[in-house]
């Protein structure tokens, strides 16, 4: 059988299309230019530390509110107990050492005809280009019951941090024998195959430590990525102890009581957990909408050339807050489009050609220590529209011998290791 690829092909493969992308270095005459980017997560870390290794004397700033950036990627594993929190986390050392101004508050207002942006420290920064990857924010509005307070008894732990934190201390004190719900919403959202990656990292860590406890998984869909192989993984390493409800099974949850810790699906069925995860619907990030950039869906069309927003000129979205299908809303997907804009606007500024849009995306998927699984997909911009290259991806094979899943969970640390030095640079 035909090894997986290994971690050095695919970050060769999204490198080299990155320098397919890279115009020539910009010099003097751009040099004055202001490139204000706002998120210091996978998309906006990687776009101003790509800016600078496009131009060297180009004014940057990143503007983040936290002084460490914890990734919701690989949070699952923590959940788990395979990773200590810390190893979610990253500074902005290395952005600062390379003269990128990182300032750590948050963005309030944007005003596109002034060229503007107004932080919550009060300092107001003007920009040539404004690049923003806001992630997402939760639509409380969708679920009943379901807002912020109640996320407070029953985390999504959606964005790493306190929430996530908060619910592994629940899966710690959670008794023997109880009930673990996950409520899944429809899609897009943030990392389609994360709930699933995370029910299978709960249950491995229930089975250690709980096993007779089990999982319940609500969910408003009947589809959703890498489903054959999560059900044959789960299958094989936790036999019965997830029990995936489709939408089509009653599994869509309307009505949420967080304190009572009980779900009321659309059919009238009620469950109630011991530890209840719910992952609500979402949008792009509340700047986003402040800036005028979103659409009735709630999230942020672009051009595909170049991440433009579509409604605001000198403005570029990246990452999740992003209108992007077929590309998913991965941290894979928001380092790739942060290289191609960070390449787009070094070109216009220098007055150059507009670099070829091509963008990848690579995620890996634990079910078990030893047992990865993984997907990925090329895409380019055609005729203004975002198209997935025909037979340019590829996912892993069913019933792969245990030592390709072994592989798989050892390229999928590899891919966070790089993905992690490409962004951040540590």
């Amino acid at each position: 059988m035909t090894p997986p690829p290994s971690p050095l092909s695919r970050r060769a493969l999204l490198t080299g299309l990155g320098a397919l992308a890279m115009p020539a270095l910009v010099r003097a005459q751009a040099g004055a230019a202001h490139v204000v980017v706002v998120g210091g997560g996978f998309g906006g870390a990687t776009a101003a530390r790509h800016l600078r290794l496009y131009n060297s004397a180009l004014r940057i700033t990143l503007i983040e509110p936290a002084a460490r950036h914890y990734t919701c990627a690989f949070s699952s594993h923590y959940l788990a107990g395979l990773r200590h929190w810390e190893s979610l986390g990253h500074g902005f050392e290395t952005l600062r050492g390379m003269g990128i101004s990182v300032v750590h508050a948050a963005a309030v207002d944007v005003d596109a005809a002034a060229r503007t942006v107004t932080l919550s420290d009060g300092q107001r920064l003007a920009w040539d280009r404004l690049v923003l990857s806001p992630g997402v924010d939760m639509r409380w509005d969708r679920l009943a019951g379901y807002d912020a307070a109640a996320s407070m008894h029953a985390p999504h732990a959606w964005k790493a941090g306190a929430q996530t934190r908060l619910l592994r201390a629940q899966l710690q004190a959670m008794a023997d024998g109880g009930t673990f719900a996950m409520v899944i919403p429809a899609a897009p959202y943030r990392c389609p195959p994360g709930p699933y990656e995370r029910a299978a990292l709960v249950a491995h860590y229930l089975r250690a430590h709980k096993p007779r406890s089990r999982i319940l998984l609500l969910d408003a869909k009947n589809e959703f990525s890498k489903k054959p192989l999560f059900l044959q993984g789960w299958k094989a390493l936790y036999g019965d102890m997830i029990d995936w409800r489709s939408l089509d099974d009653d599994g869509e949850v309307v009505r949420v009581d967080a304190l009572r810790r009980e779900v009321e699906t659309s059919l009238g069925t009620l469950h109630r957990a011991d530890v209840l995860n719910v992952i609500p619907p979402q949008k792009a990030g509340w700047i986003a909408e402040r800036a005028g950039l979103t659409d009735a869906s709630g999230w942020v069309p672009v051009h595909p050339e170049n991440f433009a927003a579509r409604r605001q000129a000198g403005i570029h979205v990246i990452g999740d807050a992003s209108l992007a299908a077929p590309m998913p809303k991965s941290g894979a997907s928001a380092n790739s489009q942060g290289r191609l804009v960070a390449a787009a606007i070094c070109a216009e500024l220098q007055g150059q050609q507009a670099p070829q849009a091509w963008y990848t995306n690579t995620c890996y998927s634990l079910i078990g220590p030893e047992y990865g699984i993984s997907v990925a997909g090329v895409y380019r911009a055609q005729n203004d529209t975002l198209i997935e290259v025909p037979d340019s991806g590829g996912i892993s094979p069913l019933d792969a011998p245990a030592g390709f899943r072994a592989a798989e969970a050892r390229y999928g640390a590899a891919w966070y290791q790089a993905i992690s030095a490409d962004t951040w640079g540590n």
